[in-house]
């Protein structure tokens, strides 16, 4: 695997973990969430740093296998450029539902 992908995987890592942090010493609950503007903030901007390695890992290699790899793009671009229109229910879906599913894959690709 080329090393620049690896470290984009490396920083998509990372910024999942980073997430999964904020929630250690809470319960994971949308309420919770949703009450906590600098944890919002700081997830919005992990997400957007994971969209724009995926973005880099895309145009190095476009037939890579991960899992909604355009759509996670998207969300970066609807972070950045539409910041009014950033639903909290859309955010924390990604966290619950995407985010463990990207893990496990990025986790796979640089162990082989």
């Amino acid at each position: 695997m080329d090393n620049n992908i690896k470290t984009w995987l490396f920083d998509i890592l990372s910024s999942i973990n980073e997430i999964e942090s904020y929630f250690v010493n809470q319960s994971m609950q949308f309420q919770n969430y949703q009450k906590d503007l600098r944890t919002k903030r700081a997830v919005e901007r992990n997400i957007e740093i994971i969209g724009e390695a995926m973005n880099r890992i895309l145009k190095e290699n476009n037939e890579i296998q991960i899992s909604d790899s355009r759509k996670i793009v998207a969300v970066r671009n609807r972070i950045i450029h539409g910041y009014d229109s950033v639903s909290d229910d859309v955010i924390w879906g990604i966290v619950i539902k995407q985010l463990p599913i990207l893990k496990a894959e990025v986790e796979k690709m640089l162990s082989e």
